[in-house]
């Protein structure tokens, strides 16, 4: 199927499991797509399986939007404590359409988990709550993580029975975009088919003395964390300059500590020097990164705190950010603190899945899941900028339940093509966009088109991007500590406080009394704003003086949002 075609289907509302060989442009079709809903003001969320795979589509990682983290199972209990959380309301309540990318890496399991959470969020038991839901991905690349006793049968989402009730209808995209050449595209090609050539098989051992041109710096790639580990280290000593060690605070639960240091792609010791290539591996919108944002260490401030030039040219400070686990009732059982970076000269084959390459240097040596050698591979756009130093032969090996859903996806896709309709389809579009709420006035559509091919932002709408003190306000909903959601937002506890009393004033029945301080500090602070009289009244720098400094000015402003 053509992508237009496959753009026409998703636009008329239907469930659409988007799919097709490495390089045909899936990702390129739903940025079309969600440019196409965001023109309209429909409400889409943008999720992948993996953190990696959803900054390519400037998203989330399905697991945080739906709520359901790391579980294994949700039970009524777990979907109760969920729709407690304001946040979660807010998001599932708006959202119209919802994507995840790279479904191939998403457990049967959890796919069903998000079907029960919408359904139970949305108060609709039609699959996905009712809402249309868009699956893109290529089973052949990284299958789900799962126990070692687990068959394909049981982690594919395709074998879900949410994706059975979704009844996606399928676009098998086959154009080619990616590959420029034939070598590395028929190489791949017969890897998907499972009958590798021997002249393919001979191209590949080849490749391990092809020589790249000189200006191009490769991106080693291996299948194990201690290989890219070693890479890493080795440049790292390479470079001139003062070592520098961040090591990460944990606190908490011992036993957790350990799965939570797992399940963080920060080191626990990050080791970083100027010249240092590195990757964040934290969404931080606010201040600039997203989990994947590459960049160098260029130098460090007077508090150590290093600076990251990105490879968009902008230079940020790096401060440490916050992992956690938590209980139902949203309590931190353990949480760990360090800088959001790691180093990133060499990365593994799971965290390159969704990338394109210009030229790398792949180890497939120690392959050991199906899909890695493909994935690897299909990272690039050439064959002469491959070194392959290595494969073995589960390197070349595609998962036998891939292959044979594979051949039944392209018999629906052509089915859906042949009865395809455009005028019909075309009709369907503006229906889907008016029941979603969203713009229809072709003019307006048309405005907004224009806004954003001239490079401007879209004006924001309260749906697209909450304020600054709705974001607090968030936060103080949840009875975060104050010097907490100062850190989360990468702002001072006195701006934070500022905003405590907006919301405090905007929203009187609100319980805030966690961040009240105590009635001492408040009758002082109240006595001496009499004292001044109306304008000495309003300034903290005369209530902080008249108090002899004995009374914080962070103190000052918290006793007055519960005073004013």
């Amino acid at each position: 199927m053509d992508q237009d075609n496959a753009l026409a289907i998703m636009k008329s509302g239907q469930n659409v499991f988007l799919t097709g060989s490495a390089g045909t442009g899936k990702t390129y079709v739903l940025n079309k797509y969600i440019e196409y809903l965001k023109i309209r003001k429909v409400a889409v969320a943008i999720t992948a399986s993996t953190g990696i795979a959803a900054t390519h589509m400037n998203g989330m990682t399905i697991h945080a939007w739906s709520g359901i983290g790391v579980k294994d199972s949700m039970s009524r209990r777990a979907l109760v404590n969920l729709k407690t959380k304001k946040y979660l309301n807010d998001k599932l309540d708006k959202v119209k359409v919802l994507i995840i990318d790279e479904i191939s890496m998403l457990h049967a399991k959890q796919l069903n988990m998000v079907n029960e959470v919408l359904q139970f969020f949305k108060d609709n038991q039609l699959p996905f709550g009712g809402i249309q839901v868009i699956f893109c991905g290529d089973f052949f690349q990284l299958p789900p993580i799962g126990n070692p006793m687990e068959s394909s049968r049981d982690k594919f989402a395709f074998m879900s029975e949410a994706w059975a009730a979704a009844k996606p209808t399928v676009c098998y995209l086959n154009r080619q975009y990616r590959q420029s050449d034939s070598a590395l595209n028929n190489i791949l090609n017969e890897i998907r088919s499972g009958q590798l050539k021997g002249d393919s098989y001979a191209k590949l051992l080849e490749a391990k003395h092809n020589q790249l041109n000189g200006d191009l710096e490769p991106t080693n790639l291996f299948t194990h964390n201690i290989d890219v580990d070693r890479i890493n280290q080795e440049h790292l000593e390479k470079l001139d300059g003062r070592l520098r060690t961040f090591n990460a605070e944990i606190k908490g639960n011992i036993k957790l500590a350990e799965t939570l240091k797992k399940s963080v792609l920060a080191p626990e010791n990050l080791q970083l020097k100027i010249g240092a290539k590195v990757m964040f591996v934290k969404n931080n919108l606010e201040k600039g990164y997203v989990n994947g944002s590459l960049g160098k260490i260029v130098g460090f401030n007077s508090d150590g705190k290093p600076s990251v030039k990105l490879s968009n040219g902008k230079t940020i400070y790096v401060e440490k950010e916050e992992w956690a686990i938590q209980d139902e009732q949203g309590k931190t059982l353990v949480r760990l603190e360090q800088l959001p970076l790691r180093l990133a000269w060499a990365i593994t084959v799971h965290k390159s899945q969704g990338m394109t390459l210009e030229s790398a240097k792949i180890d497939l040596s120690k392959t050991f899941e199906t899909g890695q050698g493909y994935v690897a591979l299909s990272r690039l756009k050439t064959y002469e900028n491959l070194i392959l130093e290595g494969f073995n032969d589960t390197a070349l090996q595609i998962d036998a339940l891939a292959f044979r859903a594979d051949q039944r996806f392209k018999e629906l896709s052509a089915e859906a093509e042949a009865n395809l309709d455009l005028k019909v389809l075309e009709q369907a579009a503006k229906s889907f966009v008016k029941s979603c709420g969203g713009i229809t006035d072709l003019d307006e559509v048309e405005r907004r088109k224009n806004r954003l091919k001239e490079g401007k932002k879209l004006k924001q709408t309260n749906s697209d991007k909450p304020s600054t003190y709705d974001v607090s306000k968030t936060y103080f909903e949840q009875q975060m500590p104050l010097n907490k959601i100062a850190k989360e937002r990468g702002l001072k506890e006195e701006t934070i406080a500022n905003h405590l009393i907006k919301i405090k004033k905007d929203n009187p029945e609100m319980n805030l009394s966690i961040y009240k301080p105590k009635k001492s500090i408040v009758d002082q602070v109240d006595a001496t704003r009499k004292k001044l009289g109306d304008e000495k009244s309003k300034s903290l720098k005369a209530i902080h003086d008249a108090l002899n400094g004995k009374v914080s000015y962070l103190e000052i402003r918290l006793s007055l949002a519960f005073l004013i």
